[in-house]
This record gives C-alpha cells, sequence and structure tokens, in this order.
C-alpha cells in the first residue's frame, strides 16, 4: 500500500514536513483550494512553492479550484508525480488533463461523495489516478464515509471493463481501522491520523 500524506492540518507546516521527510512515506499530498471550489483557502503559491526546502518527497497535488487551468503550469513547477483536479469542475476537463500530461506530469480526476464513478467513464483513457473523496472536500479531520467502500468497487469495475491501468487512491476520514474498508485501493491519503501523534513513521506503517 502506498501512503500520501497530507498536511492539510498541520499547525506548523515547516516543521511538519521536515519530519515527513525523514519517514518512508511515498508522497507529500497538497490540498490546494481557492476559497471557491470548497470555502477554505490554502497557501498562495509564493508561498507553497519553498516546499522543496523542506522535503524531497514526490507531491500528490489535489486541485480543490473552480478553474484547475489556472493553477496546473504553477504547480507542475514543483517536484509533482501526479496533479489531480475534481470533476465536478464546470471547465474543459479534457484540456486541463492534457495540459497536465504535456508537463510530463501524470493527472487524475477526483470524485466527490455525491457524484457518480460512471462519469469518469470519458477520461479513463487520459487519466492515471481516480481520487476517490471519503469526505467533501475542503476540511481535514472528516470521518470517513462508509459508502467509500462501494465508489472503490465500481471503480476498480470500471477499470477493469475499460482496461484501463489507472490507479485508485482514498483520501478522507483515513485511519488504522477505516484502512479495511478499502484496502485494494493503491494509495491511502492520510493527514489528520498521522500528524495528530507524535511518531509519524509509527502512524504511516499502521496503515501499510
Amino acid at each position: 500500500m502506498l501512503i500520501s500524506t497530507s498536511f492539510l492540518t498541520s499547525k506548523n507546516i515547516p516543521k511538519d514536513l521536515t519530519l515527513l521527510n525523514e519517514t518512508d512515506t511515498d508522497y507529500i499530498h497538497v490540498d490546494v483550494m481557492d476559497g471557491k471550489f470548497v470555502k477554505a483557502k490554502s497557501l498562495p503559491f509564493k508561498e507553497m512553492r519553498h516546499i522543496y526546502k523542506y522535503t524531497s518527497k514526490r507531491l500528490d497535488i489535489h486541485l480543490m479550484v473552480e478553474k484547475p487551468e489556472k493553477f496546473i503550469k504553477d504547480y507542475a513547477k514543483l517536484n509533482a508525480e501526479y496533479i489531480t483536479f475534481n470533476i465536478e469542475v464546470d471547465t474543459d476537463i479534457e484540456s486541463c488533463l492534457k495540459l497536465v500530461k504535456s508537463f510530463g506530469i501524470k493527472c487524475g480526476l477526483a470524485i466527490s461523495p455525491d457524484t457518480e464513478v460512471k462519469q469518469l467513464v470519458p477520461y479513463l483513457p487520459l487519466i492515471d489516478l481516480i481520487l476517490i473523496l471519503g469526505v467533501y472536500p475542503g476540511k481535514g479531520g472528516q470521518e470517513f464515509m462508509e459508502e467509500t467502500k462501494s465508489k472503490l468497487k465500481e471503480a476498480k469495475a470500471l477499470l477493469k471493463e475499460y482496461k484501463s491501468k489507472a490507479k485508485i487512491s482514498v483520501d478522507g476520514g483515513i485511519n488504522d481501522k477505516t484502512k479495511k474498508q478499502v484496502s485494494s485501493a493503491d494509495i491511502l491519503v492520510a493527514g489528520n491520523y498521522i500528524l495528530s501523534k507524535e511518531d509519524y513513521q509509527e502512524q504511516i506503517t499502521k496503515l501499510r
């Protein structure tokens, strides 16, 4: 199981990123929020671009923004493995996915709890990652929604049907208990569960 650690609930981002860099977490999950697509707002890019000073880990970037095309070029400058945005955006999704790929970065689509998995079908030939949100986007520390398990099952069936090699990531309410419900995912995103304890490595190991 690959682990992507979110610092959304961090009270001291530089310190936490430095500590996470010493763990074996596979990715650092970067939540980018514009205050429009979701109510919360994250650090502006002029501050986020300094993330390399604190971690050399590959980044798993989730753009929770209305217009991903306005953010992709900036975030493509970072050490990104994936750049993902929500399928619910009112923009040209295909051109945004192609823009991510033009930088040699893997692209993904996230689906919120109320979105049907089948909406991903038109984009399966382009995407490298499906990000299933187990909570409503924009706020850390929420409880895992039970229906996420069936959504994961649907997504896996869809990938098999369309012979897609995309990976599936689950984000929201992940801990050592809820992980059992989504153990067939490729990547688990966890933030509060890891950062709420002193030993980050121990928490990460419990999720694997």
